[in-house]
């Protein structure tokens, strides 16, 4: 699996799993919300200092987000659409 698609796969799954949307997760890490889609597509090649920003708004050393998933791990869910309530 590509770099980029480690980092797509492990971002999306770190950002679920903590009920955050692209959009809140952006402002944490102060990067645009559709560059986290880009990310979480596999379409952006973030630099190290964007991993960096990104891992630290989601609570994890950077390198989780090059973590290889299990053989038999299924892709990341996704949020459900709309405005979460807070």
């Amino acid at each position: 699996m590509k770099a980029t698609a480690l980092v797509a796969w492990n971002l999306r799954r770190l950002r679920v799993k903590r009920a955050l949307s692209q959009e809140a997760l952006a402002v944490d890490a102060g990067v645009d919300r559709s560059y986290v889609g880009r990310i979480e597509r596999g379409v952006e090649n973030p630099t190290v200092e964007t991993l960096d920003r990104l891992a630290k708004a989601l609570e994890v050393p950077a390198a989780e987000l090059l973590l290889v998933p299990k053989s038999n791990e299924k892709p990341p869910p996704t949020l459900r659409r709309g405005r979460k309530k807070r």
